[in-house]
Formats: structure tokens, C-alpha cells, sequence
């Protein structure tokens, strides 16, 4: 089965090792593409992995440091055209991923995410409430993770209608007027996990809206939230307290690896798509950790095709919680929860040796 057939399947139904065992084939492929037309990836791969095809497990494919994206460039010749450069969404001062995506991983991306939310939204697009300012999309040939992400989930709605004005406050004419005209059936609401809460939430809490046939979906991280002293469970609570809203979707994805979602279940934990995978690895040995132990996050994937983004290591920390268990949540494969950012000084091994260029 190819990748592209991969994205048109049920997700979240394969058991763990039956996964793997697709995986490990398609991401093999995938390796020797980017080594074909990526000459730094070559050069890396041959460097720190010499021996890579000679194992089959895919805790012994290469994989790429998130931070390498930000410190050089990393595109795969595939004789089609870049449509588009993906930026990372970095804090002030700080350099960013570039991600150059051709027609296909486009394609690939748009694919990618419409099966991991199936489960979630089901097949009918629905009226969509966008949690944030439309100035965020902006224009042009180069666009940012949190303007992609929009773009993308967009694509899963109709009737759009953006939440937030040009300062970031909540403009209550337009949401008003979205349920009044949508609120009495299944609507889809999507924003990044802070703007939901500090922009939309704080603002609309007291104002008694009915959000009950609200799909929230919902991702971006909770380091400025843990800060505000709200997890997931506050978070969940104060929504269905204030406004009846009960279908609630966090995911788990990045710059490094577009239309990848790891999507959370009924049970509150992440899952990966059957396209996709998590190895949990030792922040100093970089081994690989067993189900219950914490340690940062390599995420695999299938879609990448116009850079080498596979197979990445993150500067994520998190836990498998469990394996194939479909009573929790009605899915197979791991399950896991994403613990929070990892001090750059703690990721060492195969990442300096990235960084300072092989």
C-alpha cells in the first residue's frame, strides 16, 4: 500500500505492530528519496548513520533534529516547483524553520489532516467559527505555522466566520451572529489552545452563549497556559461549565511535519494516525524508552515528500501511556501525553553533532 492510499484508510485501526511493520517500509522509501535529493541529508544520514539499512526496526532510522530546520535549509529536489515556504510560528528573536513544500507534499498535507479528523468531525463540512483575526493569513508565498494551520483546518468548514478583530478582542457582533445563525446544529470552532482561552474564553464566559453543539479543535501547546495554572482538565471543565461545550480535540503537531495531527481521543489522550508514529527516547542517550517513562518525542510520518522531515526529533518531552487498548478511546496504537518543552541543553548526542553541520 502506498503512502497516498495510507491517508484514504480508516485511521487510528491498525494494532501497534502491524503499524510499525508499514512504516518502517514507507519511511525506509522515504529516507532513500530525501538522501537521493538532499544533499546535506545525504551527507548526515552517511555521517551518523551509516548503517541504518542494515536494521529493521524503526528506532534505527535516521532522524533530524528539529532545530537542524532552523539553522539550515533543507529542501529535496523532486523536478516540481516549491508552492510554498512554511515558517515556523518562533518567539521574537529567535530563527525559525523554513519549510519549502512542492505541489505534492501540499497534497500529501491536505490528505493527511483530512483523516486524522475524520473521526472527529465526521465527513460533512460544517459551520466554522475561526478563534482568531483573519489579518493572521495575510498573503503571499511565504505563510507561518499558525496562518498554515488555519488555512488548513479551513478547509473542513464552511460559512467562515473569524472571532477576533484586528486587536485581538473578541468581536461579539460576529459571534453572535454565527450561532444565532448556526448554533442549534453541529458547528465546527478551531483556534490555537492560548488565543482560545486568553482572547475567546476570558472574554465570553459571562456572557451565557449555548457552545453544546459546538467540535472544538484545538492545538499550539500549554506552556503559557500551565503559566495561568490551566491544564487540560480546567481547561475542558470551564467550557462545559460556562458554555454546555463538551466535544473538545486537542492535537499535537508542528512546522516540521504540516497536515501531521496527533489527535486527542474521547479518553483525553493523543493518538497517532496509522500514517504516523511517536518513539519516546532518552534526553541523554537518545534510547529508545519503554511505555510509562518520559522522555522526548520523535515524531515518523509519511507525508513529507519536498524535505526531509520523516523522521524528527523534537524538543518536546512526553509519555507513552499505553499500547492498543480500543476500550480507552476506540483506537489502536499508542497513546501518550505531551508533558512539555525540553530545555535545549538536555537534548545532546546525534542533535550536536547536527547542529554544528555533521
Amino acid at each position: 500500500m502506498s503512502a497516498d492510499d495510507s491517508f484514504a484508510q480508516p485511521q487510528f485501526t491498525l494494532p501497534q505492530a502491524d503499524k510499525e511493520a508499514r512504516l518502517l517500509h514507507g519511511l525506509t522509501e522515504a529516507i532513500r528519496h530525501h538522501c537521493a535529493g538532499c544533499p546535506p541529508y545525504a551527507a548526515l544520514v552517511h555521517a551518523l548513520y551509516p548503517h541504518w539499512q542494515d536494521s529493521a526496526q524503526l528506532t534505527a532510522l535516521p532522524m533530524v533534529p528539529a532545530s537542524l530546520f532552523k539553522s539550515m535549509t533543507l529542501s529535496t529536489q523532486t523536478g516540481r516547483p516549491t508552492v510554498t515556504t512554511l515558517t515556523s510560528s518562533g518567539t521574537s528573536g529567535r530563527a525559525v524553520s523554513r519549510i519549502s513544500v512542492d505541489g505534492e507534499t501540499a497534497d500529501r498535507q491536505a490528505k493527511a489532516m483530512s483523516a486524522a479528523l475524520q473521526p472527529v468531525l465526521g465527513r460533512q463540512r460544517l459551520p466554522m467559527l475561526i478563534i482568531d483575526s483573519q489579518t493572521v493569513l495575510g498573503g503571499g508565498g511565504r505563510i507561518n505555522a499558525r496562518a498554515a494551520g488555519i488555512l488548513g483546518l479551513m478547509r473542513f468548514g464552511r460559512d467562515h466566520v473569524f472571532a477576533l478583530n484586528e486587536a485581538m478582542e473578541c468581536d461579539t457582533t460576529a459571534i453572535d451572529g454565527f450561532l444565532s445563525r448556526h448554533g442549534q446544529a453541529p458547528f465546527l470552532m478551531f483556534g490555537f489552545t492560548f488565543m482560545v482561552w486568553a482572547h475567546f474564553f476570558e472574554t465570553i464566559r459571562h456572557r451565557g452563549l449555548d457552545l453544546s453543539h459546538g467540535i472544538l479543535v484545538h492545538g499550539g501547546g500549554w506552556k503559557s497556559m500551565i503559566d495561568r495554572r490551566v491544564d487540560n482538565a480546567v481547561f475542558r471543565s470551564a467550557f462545559q461549565t460556562s458554555t454546555g461545550l463538551r466535544h473538545i480535540h486537542d492535537f499535537y503537531g508542528m512546522a516540521e511535519q504540516m497536515g501531521t495531527l496527533f489527535v486527542e481521543g474521547d479518553d483525553g489522550l493523543l493518538y497517532a494516525p496509522d500514517f504516523a508514529d511517536i518513539i519516546i527516547r532518552d534526553p541523554v542517550t537518545l534510547a529508545p524508552l519503554p511505555v510509562g517513562e518520559t522522555g522526548v518525542i520523535q515524531v515518523l510520518s509519511l507525508v513529507p515528500r519536498s524535505y526531509p522531515g520523516n523522521s524528527v526529533l523534537t524538543e518536546d518531552m512526553g509519555v507513552v501511556v499505553h499500547v492498543d487498548q480500543p476500550a480507552s478511546a476506540g483506537r489502536l496504537g499508542k497513546a501518550f501525553r505531551v508533558l512539555g518543552r525540553i530545555p535545549r541543553s538536555e537534548i545532546r548526542g546525534c542533535g550536536d553533532t547536527f547542529a554544528q553541520g555533521g
